[in-house]
């Protein structure tokens, strides 16, 4: 199943953050696609409303966390 990542949407970190989606960009050297995001709630050295960018194949992969392959994000709202 392919997954759409739309501006507003809400996913959810693996640590437990909420995080609404704010623009999909293109890297202006290699045209990857980049995922701008921001969190929704502050956290360590982080206050709420901080913006953040990651590739979107990173942002949709599985990560391994003891021991048990997880998505970095799950999606929470459409």
């Amino acid at each position: 199943m392919k997954i759409e990542i739309k501006p507003k949407q809400k996913w959810k970190h693996f640590k437990g953050s909420e995080v609404e989606i704010v623009a999909l960009a293109l890297d202006s050297e290699t045209l990857e696609e980049i995922v701008v995001y921001k969190h929704l709630e502050a956290a360590k050295d982080m206050p709420a409303g901080q913006i953040w960018v990651r590739s979107k194949k990173m942002f949709l992969e599985e990560i391994e966390r003891e021991g048990k392959r997880i998505p970095r994000f799950e999606l929470i709202e459409k």
